[in-house]
């Protein structure tokens, strides 16, 4: 069922163990969101854990307590266990959805097509980021994040908004923020550590995601892709490949910027965004993913050339 911010509140209230994740492959508003509800349950003497399937990020690894997250769903129950952002819930990953010690979910998410699949569900797509319900619900209960929560809110919104740059940078996003920086929150400090830290790997790996570089005879999609035999020529990671995408939308003309990422041999992640004309979260669940109307990403199956022809033979049915 669909909840409001004060029943949420009571379920808080009323119990004392809690669990909070997020999906694979967690980007800002995953980590700063989770982090964020994690203090603010310890700040009220809760039991709190954050586990998350893969790794944290190097990118958001000085947040608070971002060092104590688990890897490993811990041999032990909880009353809730407090989902965010994660738009589907298998992408919580086989440790959660195949648990049998937990409780109660609780579904927070700012996806629009976010199935109802917990006890409680707040799903809000007008959210610049699920950081900013976190926010709410703090406010709710008639508390002002301390420092470290503040942090991990402004992570969380400061990247899922591009830095302010995309749509969903509405005028709660800045209030937000405005008030967050009024804790003590160091907009340059966050800036330097998300993307003036870079390792020189992530260049390495972009110089030869960029000799990829595609754009549609129509001029209105571009593409990127990072193959398997590219980390290993650069020592790269695929959490280095974070922001790849936005270099093919940033061309005159490109409606819809396309990034391709091989997971396996004949498998890839396709990830896609957009500059408003064409709704790629529709595309994304023709291929069984989902996401925003700006923002979506699917797993497509073949090799780099089959996956490209399936992915732009759809884009060319929208036009």
């Amino acid at each position: 069922m669909m909840a409001t911010l004060s029943e949420i509140r009571t379920v808080i209230d009323r119990h004392t163990t809690f669990l909070v994740t997020t999906h694979e492959g967690p980007d800002g508003d995953a980590v700063g969101s989770s982090l964020a509800l994690a203090h603010y349950l310890k700040s009220l003497g809760k039991d709190a854990s954050v586990y998350i399937c893969d790794p944290v990020p190097d990118a958001y690894a000085w947040l608070p307590m971002a060092d104590q997250v688990l890897g490993t769903l811990p041999d032990r129950d909880y009353e809730v266990c407090f989902v965010l952002d994660v738009g589907e819930f298998k992408r919580t990953g086989k440790e959660i959805t195949s648990s049998t010690r937990i409780g109660s979910f609780v579904n927070i998410d700012h996806h629009p097509d976010c199935p109802q699949f917990g006890a409680l569900n707040l799903i809000d797509p007008q959210a610049c980021a699920t950081g900013a319900i976190i926010y709410r619900l703090i406010k709710e209960s008639g508390a002002t994040p301390d420092y470290a929560t503040s942090l991990c809110i402004y992570t969380a919104i400061v990247t899922d908004t591009g830095r302010f740059s995309y749509s969903n940078a509405n005028p709660e996003a800045f209030a937000i923020t405005g008030e967050l920086v009024t804790q003590g929150v160091n907009t340059w400090d966050v800036t330097e550590k998300l993307f003036e830290s870079q390792p020189k790997a992530r260049l390495d790996l972009l110089a030869l995601a960029l000799a990829d570089l595609t754009v549609s005879p129509c001029g209105e999609y571009g593409s990127l892709s990072v193959t398997l035999d590219m980390y290993e020529k650069t020592g790269g990671t695929a959490e280095l490949t974070d922001g790849f995408v936005n270099y093919p939308r940033s061309i005159r003309g490109v409606e819809v910027a396309i990034f391709f990422r091989e997971l396996a041999p004949r498998e890839f992640k396709v990830g896609f965004r957009s500059k408003g004309k064409v709704d790629v979260g529709a595309i994304s669940a023709h291929f069984g993913g989902g996401g925003h109307h700006n923002a979506a990403g699917c797993k497509v199956n073949g090799t780099l050339d089959e996956v490209k022809d399936l992915v732009f033979a759809k884009l060319r049915q929208t036009r």
